[in-house]
């Protein structure tokens, strides 16, 4: 009975513990200090009528999906990963707000991100006016 006793007690104190060891996994959501030491890059393309966006950040460019259906508009500057495919949180840094989207192609060049953003969205650019991006203004390549 003395066994049960310690044992359970041990246990109990042990879950106790070990529960309240957590690690916090989530970037803060405005600390602005660590969203701008993530990669930066300024929207080139965004059409309202595709969910797909181009960011041209140092690498290349990225093709990022919208998730929660607002996009960013051209010139405007995006911090995050990247570098990866994916879903992530972005920081918009020209509207001080963070939102989550999806990484679906990176490190491409121009005409692979044209090629890209044909296949996602294919009935744009078919009549008079052909697809181009934006020149971007605050982020140049290496």
């Amino acid at each position: 009975m003395k066994r049960i006793f310690t044992l359970s007690t041990l246990f109990f104190f042990s879950l106790v513990l070990l529960s309240s060891c957590a690690k916090d996994r989530l970037p803060p959501a405005n600390n602005e200090s660590y969203w701008l030491n993530q990669d930066e890059g300024e929207v080139v393309y965004s059409d309202p009528a595709c969910s797909y966006w181009v960011v041209a950040t140092y690498d290349g460019y990225t093709i990022i999906r919208s998730n929660s259906g607002s996009q960013p508009y051209e010139g405007e500057l995006i911090y995050g990963n990247f570098s990866s495919r994916g879903p992530r949180d972005l920081y918009n840094y020209s509207g001080r707000f963070v939102f989550t989207a999806t990484v679906t192609d990176y490190w491409l060049t121009y005409g692979q991100a044209l090629d890209a953003l044909d296949y996602y969205c294919p009935l744009y650019g078919q009549g008079v006016q052909p697809r181009a991006f934006k020149e971007s203004e605050k982020v140049k390549k290496k």
